[in-house]
């Protein structure tokens, strides 16, 4: 979100960071998801970038059935698509408890 602001403003990191009067380190580790900015400085960023946030808050649609059901066809009928191969008599691993005698 800050980074998309950022662009869209055409800002540096080091320039968004003097306008929201924080370090371009905290910007940079806020674009990276390594720390998570308070609300507070969410706001104070996005200001600073000519941007805004919004939160709506609501009920999730409900998906579609008849979507759904169409979407699974359409992966079903992939799979079935898909080269089938007659499944190994022989195990590429050893048996869980088999162990090899050492020489």
């Amino acid at each position: 979100m800050i980074s998309a602001a950022r662009r869209r403003a055409g800002l540096s990191k080091r320039e968004l960071a003097r306008r929201a009067k924080t370090s371009p380190a905290a910007i940079v580790t806020y674009e990276q998801g390594t720390r998570d900015p308070s609300v507070e400085t969410l706001n104070r960023i996005l200001h600073a970038a000519g941007s805004e946030a919004s939160v709506r808050l609501g009920t999730p649609a409900r998906p579609d059935a008849a979507l759904a059901a169409q979407r699974l066809e359409q992966v079903l009928g992939l799979a079935d698509a898909l080269p089938h191969r007659a499944p190994s008599r022989t195990l590429p691993y050893p048996r869980f408890g088999w162990v090899r005698s050492r020489p």
